[in-house]
């Protein structure tokens, strides 16, 4: 064969400078384009060994191999695949509008089914100019007969092809010469640590050599170990994978030492091709909570972590695995947000989570309930996020309630509707207001936990989805709960409460109630409006915008008449001797109050501290416990 000169067939002379700049975003990404190329060309042969084509030989194992030379500075792929002849090179690498599958594809069309790998041999290729000053071919053709052919390219549009003297057996090396800027290549371990990220799981076996490194005389050859698992576990049907393997997966591919919560399979053949694994990771608290990692692969061959595209957002939290097919490996962003089967794909991942969801519910729901303090901020930030998700798994969320039984939505308004309808009274804080839950275990009504950061956000949502349910912080205003209706005091009784309190107190809070609570050791409680709480809230969340009001949380004082020191209160109320005893006892009593509600902030704990010293300064240093009882 005589040497060939002549120049690339592209459409402009500045096709270099663009591959290297603007193809990839990532320069490493031309390892993974040449070893996917040499996996296409395995591929190839392969389904012509399959096809009778050709005949393959007992002992044939494919593989691809990767070596480093730093004393050469070169970087070869080689493989054992389908090879090209001197025409082939000429059309496939020359001329870049063709890439090589369609004629491929059409030559043996009739043979083939739909889904088989076919691969391209183009623009791929050219990423080797990113990191490169010369780039070699070295191929011999499966074909009967071929001859080696060498190509030469050093960067331009010009090239040349000549016969090969190194490659003597089927199929095809290329050998980068690289540029001094692209020199960290030529570190085996940096090398190393890219194909592990890209082509972990490619379906021929790739192996990694230093050609620098001298084999001792008599020295064993260790059993060379493939970088790669060929037949990852997403690969196989979900009933011939154990528990046992999927934790193993989960660990070797996240590098992690936890064991997942559980895991869906992915494996859908029709409409679109799409297979994978999504674990729910054990969240130790939910400051844990961030994005997560799902890797997108497309046959085998790593994508990218965490595609909003493809995988919606609030599933980015788990951690998983989606190889899907019918995505290219290269494509833009808005390509993606515009392209129907990608949300078809989108739609189905979160209809095959809901479905999971609903299966744990109904047939494991002791598991559902351990795997629900860990899975909830996931599930509340997915309805959030998407409507249709919340209208898939609404019957299955669960709420826990203040006797630690794990309830749905529709549970609570059921055993509640006969003592306040559409009412959801919650505790943010059991600790806090552990005052309030004993309060509603007397008068046998319950309340669910919401303790999360999400939570204030999902109560918002809840009301806008089901209209005419409102939630109720178990300290709001309850008095038409609370009030024990066979216990009312006279109607006289309570307003010499509310005088003698009112007098003394002032505008400390807004409101003041008198009723008879059933647990006689509380003298008072605050309730504060949902609404105004709600606005304080809001306001914190948005600091620096102007509401346009003095927004305040309004308190309300509830005096229980039950209690022998309010008791003893109003029976002293207009003995003169005992006015200061019974100013610092009221002040006390609000005091606590508010201690109990919540935390204080410290302009509140300052207005507190006031209030003692002044009170003392007033009275002096005595037991006023003791004074209230004389």
């Amino acid at each position: 064969m005589a040497m060939q000169k002549g120049c690339i067939s592209i459409d402009t002379e500045n096709i270099f400078p663009i591959i290297k700049k603007w193809l990839y975003s990532d320069k490493d990404i031309f390892i993974r384009e040449l070893i996917s190329n040499g996996c296409d060309a395995i591929s190839k042969y392969k389904r012509l060994v399959s096809l009778g084509e050709v005949k393959q030989s007992e002992d044939e194992k494919y593989k691809i191999t990767v070596s480093v030379s730093k004393k050469n500075k070169t970087i070869k792929f080689d493989d054992n695949g389908i090879g090209m002849t001197a025409e082939e090179v000429d059309k496939y690498i020359n001329q870049v509008a063709f890439s090589g599958a369609e004629d491929f594809f059409n030559k043996y069309k009739d043979k083939m089914e739909d889904t088989d790998i076919i691969g391209h041999f183009g623009l791929g290729f050219y990423s080797a100019f990113m990191v490169s000053d010369k780039v070699e071919i070295d191929t011999l053709s499966f074909k009967e007969g071929a001859e080696a052919v060498r190509w030469i390219s050093e960067g331009t549009t010009e090239y040349e092809i000549t016969p090969s003297d190194t490659r003597t057996t089927r199929g095809t090396t290329i050998t980068l010469f690289l540029a001094e800027d692209s020199e960290e290549f030529l570190d085996e371990y940096h090398v190393r640590s890219i194909i592990n990220k890209y082509c972990s799981f490619l379906p021929v076996e790739i192996y990694l050599e230093d050609e620098d490194k001298e084999v001792k005389e008599n020295e064993e050859k260790v059993e060379e170990k493939p970088l790669n698992d060929t037949n990852p576990l997403w690969l196989k049907s979900p009933k011939d994978c154990t528990d046992e393997e999927y934790k193993e997966f989960y660990k070797k591919v996240f590098n992690v030492f936890d064991e997942p919560l559980f895991w869906i399979h992915l494996n859908v053949d029709y409409p679109f091709n799409l297979k994978g694994i999504l674990y729910f990771p054990k969240l130790n608290n939910e400051f844990e909570l961030v994005e997560g990692k799902v890797k997108l692969y497309n046959n085998q061959v790593f994508v990218a972590d965490n595609i909003k595209e493809v995988i919606p957002e609030f599933l980015l939290l788990l951690k998983g695995v989606i190889d899907c097919p019918d995505l290219p490996l290269n494509v833009s962003r808005s390509f993606l947000q515009n392209d129907r089967d990608v949300s078809k794909i989108s739609k189905h991942i979160v209809k095959k989570v809901a479905d999971k969801l609903k299966s744990l519910c109904k047939n494991n729901r002791e598991e559902y309930e351990k795997f629900w303090d860990d899975i909830q901020i996931f599930i509340k930030f997915g309805c959030l996020k998407d409507e249709s998700f919340y209208d898939k798994v609404k019957d299955y969320i669960l709420y826990k309630d203040i006797n630690g039984k794990y309830i749905t939505l529709t549970d609570y308004l059921e055993s509640a509707k006969e003592k306040h309808e559409n009412k959801v009274f919650y505790v943010n804080n059991v600790d806090q207001q552990s005052q309030y839950v004993k309060l509603f275990k007397d008068y046998d009504l319950n309340a669910v936990v919401l303790d999360s950061t999400i939570d204030n956000n999902f109560i918002s949502f809840i009301e806008y989805k089901e209209m005419g349910i409102k939630f109720k912080r178990i300290d709001s205003d309850l008095s038409d709960v609370l009030k024990d209706k066979d216990n009312e005091e006279n109607k006289e009784d309570d307003e010499k409460i509310i005088s003698l309190f009112k007098d003394i107190i002032g505008d400390r809070v807004e409101k003041y109630l008198v009723e008879s609570l059933k647990n006689e050791e509380t003298p008072a409680m605050i309730l504060v409006s949902e609404e105004s709480r709600r606005m304080m809230e809001m306001q914190s969340r948005f600091a620096g915008i102007d509401f346009g009001m003095n927004l305040k949380e309004e308190k309300t004082l509830v005096i229980n008449n039950n209690n022998p020191l309010v008791k003893k209160l109003v029976s002293l109320k207009d003995n003169e001797n005992k006015k200061e005893e019974i100013n610092v006892i009221c002040n006390q009593i609000v005091d606590l109050a508010l201690l109990a509600n919540k935390e204080l902030n410290a302009e509140e704990v300052e207005e507190i501290a006031v209030f003692e010293i002044r009170t003392v300064e007033r009275v002096g240093i005595q037991d006023t416990n003791q004074g209230a009882q004389n």
